[in-house]
């Protein structure tokens, strides 16, 4: 029999923390013609979608979509609410902290970046110190990423929330959700958010294509006063449109059919037993990493990521040339180390539509690539993440009446 093949059998297994693998249903769901616009049956799915989504970020203020990456998403959230010269206060969380920060800088803002070792979440103490020595109130904005999908260290909403009304400080705060959204706990209202960020390819379970804002009233009121330019990620034509259901240029019709479900599909599971699924699939995989002798990134507990976790090379390996064997060898895909992380972590990604079995599947093929590889460990992070989950085991569906 030939070593080399055209076709590997069975599914990829697409452990990267997004996109994630978009579940059968999801996709019958976007397999339908496209429908026109600006009729009454479009109007009909708008008007679902733009309530739908106001139950997952938990939000009563309007909610705007975007045919976009979440990249775009950021844009929308400074332009909106900001005028050129603006000073805004960020985190360097990781990767995407620094990436918002950079288009921070472009599009003519002044952030100013509170340093960390991309190892844990935000400092809410390091918020309020320096919104404290603001006495003048020139930050406008205060920008911090929910869940960084670099190092999976999550930053705790409600604790910045605070730290930002005891400093009596009245910038805004913007958050986002992009790697959050649907699989780790939020709460806009709750957590007096003005402006959250909000991505499709995660735990909403969709292709690349949608995002969002969720805005609160407070944004609203800076929004009359930005002077930044805009025309596509204007909020107030989106919202005069949005009222009866309709988008004031062409949406993405069929990704919105996807969203109505994926809104379904979360509802149907409950929330709370979604994030708590999330929370197992977390911990077992800290339970295997362990049991390896692999070290984790995030050195703050109380800062865990339930939608991804990455780990520590061992000194002299190179995480890239690992990924590289796990994919060749069991067809799995891995997130690679970014900026200056490359070579030196890897991530496992354990958010959207995955179950028990999916995740050992995965810890399997990552403890095989480490073998494989040559990579120094143990045996039995498997074994390991497997007593946690068995342990925890609940019926998986409901008993037949």
């Amino acid at each position: 029999m030939s070593k080399n093949s055209s076709r590997t059998a069975g599914r990829h297994f697409l452990q990267i923390p997004g996109p994630t693998p978009v579940p059968d249903r999801i996709l019958r769901a976007m397999d339908m013609p496209v429908i026109d616009h600006r009729g009454p049956e479009f109007g009909r799915l708008g008007r679902r979608v733009l309530d739908g989504i106001k139950t997952i970020f938990r939000c009563a203020g309007p909610v705007i979509i975007y045919p976009a990456s979440g990249t775009g998403a950021w844009e929308a959230a400074l332009i909106n609410t900001l005028s050129p010269g603006d000073k805004v206060l960020m985190v360097e969380t990781g990767h995407f902290a620094s990436l918002w920060k950079a288009m921070a800088s472009r599009i003519g803002l002044v952030p100013e970046f509170i340093a960390s070792d991309w190892r844990s979440g935000a400092d809410p103490a390091k918020i309020e110190a320096r919104l404290k020595e603001d006495r003048s109130h020139e930050i406008k904005a205060v920008c911090v990423v929910h869940n960084e999908t670099s190092t999976g260290c999550i930053t705790l909403i409600n604790e910045v929330r605070k730290a930002i009304d005891a400093a009596g400080h009245p910038a805004l705060l913007m958050v986002d959700t992009i790697s959050s959204l649907g699989s780790i706990e939020y709460r806009h209202d709750e957590w007096g958010v003005d402006v959250t960020v909000g991505g499709s390819q995660k735990g909403l379970m969709l292709p690349p294509g949608l995002s969002f804002n969720a805005i609160s009233e407070k944004a609203l009121g800076s929004a009359k006063h930005s002077t930044m330019p805009k025309s596509f990620w204007s909020w107030d034509e989106m919202i005069a449109s949005n009222k009866a259901g309709f988008f004031p240029y062409t949406p993405a019709t069929n990704m919105l059919y996807a969203l109505a479900e994926a809104i379904d599909m979360l509802h149907e599971e409950g929330l709370e037993n979604v994030f708590a699924r999330h929370d197992r699939h977390a911990e077992a995989t800290r339970r295997a990493a362990r049991a390896w002798g692999l070290e984790i990134l995030c050195n703050e507990p109380r800062h865990y990521s339930s939608s991804l976790t990455a780990l520590m090379m061992p000194a002299g390996h190179d995480a890239d040339a690992f990924r590289k064997t796990a994919l060749e060898h069991f067809d799995i895909s891995l997130g690679t180390g970014l900026s200056k992380l490359a070579g030196k972590v890897f991530r496992i990604g354990h958010l959207g539509d995955t179950n028990d079995l999916t995740m050992i599947g995965a810890l399997g093929g990552v403890e095989m690539g480490l073998s494989v590889a040559g990579v120094p460990h143990k045996k039995g992070g498997v074994q390991a993440a497997m007593d946690y989950l068995a342990a925890q085991a609940t019926p998986a569906r409901a008993a037949a009446e």
